[in-house]
């Protein structure tokens, strides 16, 4: 057997072995998995009602023809225009593609109150059907937009496919089993009556073992980063149970949750708050659970010499990193969304800010992003740990690529015969060298082989890094 195919087989330090990272892979997923499994079964909706008849307006599709603008009526002598009213009334003349009516062409109002829309000949428009209205029984209430949505849907699949590929192929599928088991599981279950907590905890941990293995692969970066997202869901949840319960929260602080409440009376509205909390934290600690996972192999792959210390250390820098970064995005994500709101607050001069921000709308926002900081900081310790402790303890082996081959040790060269002149027969003189030593670059200074041993490999950068310019050591 040559040298060469002797190394090639020879174990490497590095990442566990395959066999070594299935078996504890396995022994993670699989009762996970089956847990999760069983609690689904044991949570899925069972008196979800059936789609029936819509109740109120019925929505028609239109396509705008004209629209014929008029002056508003003025308002009663001496008296003011009221805030809000409309100032531009007219008649909009639609043609109707869909529901009710369809294929007639109808008048109704421009659009007039506050948030109302803007229409053109050609724009296609959404009506109400308002069949008791003693005057005009279409109204138009929005812009239909969904070509527009599906567009920019296409646009960015293609997008993903054409810079990650097969990854981002996997991707895709793992954004399709997040809406599933959304709007499949968790959201029935919540309007069947089931825990709002307990449903969510559910629903991430479906969401978080399928998509993960299925976007990162099976493997021992990814089950660590499992391992980790789990502990910090616990985390999260346990504290916003707690969070919630000490400021007093109920999960009604809008319009939306008050009405939400009011029609679906069995709904645990404080519950609601928390499934919500988990949910917004699962989407950010896969992030940090995966980049820690994988930060901590490649050190180890880097640094074979690295323990445990050396490890955790370094790649719990890397992760105060990611967090400082990740928090500050979650501030801007909840400023922007709740830009009209902050509007509001500063335009109220008169309420003092401590009672702002003590409010129920606000101390709920404030309870949300608090519990979800502290869940992804939990998440950098322990899954840094985690993968410092296993990549210690079983090394570190690359995840693919061919293994280069070590170079054969030369077998010694055969004596040769010389001549009475010193020189070998079949060999070329060698030029004399000067007594000042060998002229830059040549290999006067090569080893010479041990007498009846194996010549040591030659290093090509002895030539380079520690020769004098004038030739000498």
């Amino acid at each position: 057997m040559s040298s060469e195919h002797a190394h090639s087989h020879l174990p490497r330090p590095g990442r566990p072995t395959s066999r070594a990272a299935r078996r504890l892979s396995l022994a993670l997923l699989i009762p996970a998995a089956v847990l999760t499994l069983v609690s689904m079964v044991l949570l899925w909706p069972r008196d979800t009602p059936a789609p029936g008849p819509a109740d109120g307006p019925i929505r028609v599709l239109g396509t705008v023809v004209a629209v014929t603008s008029a002056p508003c009526a003025a308002p009663p002598a001496g008296e003011e225009l009221p805030t809000g009213a409309p100032t531009d009334c007219g008649t909009v003349t639609v043609d109707l593609t869909e529901g009710v009516g369809a294929g007639q062409r109808v008048s109704t109002d421009v659009p007039s109150g506050p948030g109302a829309i803007r229409v053109g000949a050609g724009d296609e428009v959404v009506l109400l059907y308002l069949e008791e209205s003693p005057e005009r029984q279409y109204s138009i209430i929005d812009h239909q937009r969904s070509t527009q949505l599906w567009l920019l849907g296409a646009v960015f699949a293609l997008a993903v496919l054409a810079f990650g590929r097969w990854r981002g192929l996997s991707a895709l599928a793992g954004l399709g089993v997040t809406f599933a088991v959304l709007l499949m599981f968790i959201v029935p279950a919540i309007l069947d009556g089931r825990s709002p907590l307990l449903v969510a905890i559910v629903g991430a941990a479906a969401i978080m073992l399928t998509v993960l293995y299925l976007t990162h692969g099976f493997s021992m970066t990814t089950t660590i980063a499992v391992a980790g997202t789990l502990a910090s869901l616990t985390i999260t949840a346990a504290l916003s149970a707690i969070a919630t319960a000490a400021a007093h929260l109920s999960g009604i602080a809008d319009e939306t949750s008050n009405y939400l409440s009011i029609t679906q009376g069995e709904v645990n509205m404080r519950g609601l708050l928390l499934a919500g909390i988990v949910i917004g934290s699962l989407g950010v600690l896969d992030d940090v659970t995966v980049t820690q996972s994988a930060t901590v192999s490649e050190l180890a792959l880097a640094n074979p010499g690295y323990g445990f210390r050396r490890l955790y250390s370094a790649a719990t820098r890397i992760g105060r990193a990611h967090i400082a970064s990740v928090i500050n995005t979650i501030v801007l994500a909840y400023a922007g969304a709740s830009l009209p709101l902050m509007l509001l607050f500063a335009a109220d001069t008169a309420t003092p800010v401590g009672e702002l921000l003590t409010s129920p709308l606000i101390a709920q926002e404030l309870v949300r992003s608090a519990v979800g900081t502290i869940g992804l900081i939990t998440a950098v310790p322990i899954t840094t740990a985690l993968a410092a402790l296993l990549a210690a303890r079983r090394g570190i082996e690359p995840e693919a690529g061919p293994v280069p081959p070590v170079p054969a040790t030369p077998a010694p060269a055969p004596a040769a015969r010389r001549d009475a002149a010193g020189v070998g027969v079949g060999e070329r003189p060698s030029p004399s060298v000067p007594s000042g030593g060998p002229p830059p670059g040549a290999g006067g200074d090569a080893p010479v082989p041990a007498a009846g041993g194996d010549a040591p490999e030659a290093d090509p950068w002895m030539a380079f890094v520690d020769r004098h310019p004038d030739g000498k050591r």
